[in-house]
């Protein structure tokens, strides 16, 4: 012990002596080559719609160096003043001084981006800025660059109290519902965009009129843009392009509505396509879907704009509606593409095609059922379907189904169609059990789509391989000539579905 207070006084003196022990990644360098570097070059924001936010854009902002650097200065050049703006250590700003950034580490920027109405009223346009960064005497810069789009913008609940036309020139976009009263008449121009916020949607109390009487002078293409009406939500990102969910959907009002026509359009990534909700079995709402497109639909649980018990999402969703749907495209349906609780459904020349590769699906595609939703209900359901030349199928064994469908057997026909189904199997019913394994139809022979998640590809395409079964197996049908995309079908044997294949 007598040795231990001389050494701890010499181990002092060391310490004393001893350079500072400052890990080297604290230390700041003033030399002129430690530069940034940046994980872009351009932050680029693509299609914003002028006056609303956009969501942030992560910029990395990475010291290679071993040493810490101090960033003299982050600022925005305010090309465009108002436009942009920064998100630094969690402060909102244009411009952050004398940040450390130490040896081997980073720093996020998040960017923001707020677009003004251009003087290019209907054309797209750009505003691009400048991100400058001021270290150890070096100046570096990073792009910043959105691409704006001018958009009318329809309210939290706006109501069409008279006759309207939606114009293509700009893009629309919904925040809540839009209602069309009764008595008043929405028509959208052919090409028109429709952007929806999450959770909102329209309602049409009176009528919608989408292309009604419009008959393209030729054969479109599947990325037409001038015929086509698109209904989609308003997240514009790429990782959004396919997501089910987004917006509420476009509802039909038990009551008021009537003779609505669905034309030359595609609805996506919505909770629900096309929705009658009549529960309480009054007169019917009608629907005519014809050339539309039903794609990306999915939502449990779902309620609508004029209330109800939770349900969950279909491509058509119907409580006691009626629904006329040619050359329609059923796909990625995350519980149905058709579900239906009485009314009456024609579809002529459909495909449904309802792959779910994102998530698992045990319901039929197609279901359907007499059953009422509300004991209110004036008179019990009356269900009525018919399918011809059409194509049901999809990733599990059974894609159609009639619950208690030997109740209303007299009123289901199915003819000349392809159907995916263990349950129906049979040539003939047997007492409660039914069998559609007649009228022409082919069941369980896959209809070899062009690419489709069972044969995989950049993009699906439903249209019909050269060796499909489904290639001249229809019966022809004078009041649907055309295909989805316009294209004449063959007057002697078309094909099924929704698109007919030029046929060697």
């Amino acid at each position: 012990m007598r040795f231990l207070l001389p050494l701890l006084l010499v181990f002092s003196a060391l310490l004393c002596l001893l350079p500072g022990c400052e890990p080297k990644e604290d230390i700041l360098t003033t030399d002129s080559s430690a530069q940034l570097e940046f994980s872009a070059d351009t932050v680029l924001f693509d299609t914003v719609f002028a006056q609303v936010g956009t969501v942030s854009k992560r910029l990395w902002v990475y010291n290679r160096n071993n040493r810490a650097v101090r960033v003299e200065q982050v600022q925005l050049a305010d090309n465009n003043p108002g436009t942009y703006s920064l998100i630094i250590n969690g402060d909102e700003t244009k411009a952050a001084n004398n940040l450390e950034i130490r040896g081997k580490d980073s720093l996020l920027v998040l960017v923001k981006a707020v677009l003004g109405p251009s003087a290019t009223v209907n054309k797209p346009f750009l505003v691009d800025d400048e991100l400058r960064f001021r270290t150890n005497g070096n100046e570096q810069q990073v792009k910043l660059v959105a691409y704006g789009q001018n958009a009318y913008f329809h309210g939290v609940e706006e109501h069409i109290t008279r006759n309207t036309t939606w114009l293509k020139n700009r893009p629309h976009v919904i925040y809540g519902f839009v209602v069309v009263d009764p008595g008043v008449t929405l028509r959208i121009q052919p090409g028109t965009r429709i952007y929806s916020h999450a959770g909102s949607g329209m309602l049409v109390q009176g009528r919608l009129s989408i292309n009604e009487g419009i008959n393209p002078a030729t054969e479109l293409t599947p990325n037409d843009t001038a015929t086509f009406v698109r209904f989609q939500g308003d997240r514009l990102e790429a990782s959004y392009a396919d997501t089910p969910g987004q917006w509420r959907g476009i509802q039909f009002a038990a009551g008021s509505s009537t003779n609505n026509v669905v034309r030359f359009t595609e609805i996506k990534n919505a909770g629900f396509g096309l929705l009658i909700y009549n529960p309480l079995n009054g007169p019917h709402p009608k629907v005519t879907a014809e050339h539309t497109i039903l794609r990306n639909i999915s939502g449990a649980a779902l309620t609508f704009a004029s209330g109800g018990e939770g349900f969950d999402g279909a491509g058509v969703l119907s409580f006691s509606g009626d629904f006329d749907l040619r050359n329609c495209l059923f796909t990625n349906c995350g519980e149905y593409a058709i579900a239906a609780y009485g009314g009456t459904y024609d579809l002529n020349y459909c495909t449904v095609a309802n792959y779910t590769p994102q998530f698992q699906r045990k319901s039929a595609a197609l279901s359907f059922t007499n059953e009422i939703v509300t004991a209110q209900a004036a008179q019990p359901n009356i269900t009525r379907v018919t399918i011809n030349n059409s194509i049901v199928w999809g990733s599990i064994a059974n894609e159609l189904f009639f619950k208690n469908g030997d109740q209303y057997r007299p009123n289901l026909i199915i003819r000349n169609s392809i159907l995916r189904t263990d349950d129906y199997k049979a040539a003939t019913d047997a007492g409660s059990k039914l069998g559609f394994n007649n009228n022409g139809n082919q069941l369980n022979v896959n209809p070899k789509f062009k690419r489709s998640p069972e044969n995989f590809g950049d993009r699906y395409d439903y249209r019909l391989d050269t060796l499909s079964p489904a290639s001249n197996k229809g019966l022809y049908n004078a009041q649907v000539p055309r295909d989805l995309l316009y294209k004449v079908r063959n007057t002697s044997a078309p094909d099924l579905g929704a698109y007919e294949r030029v046929n060697p």
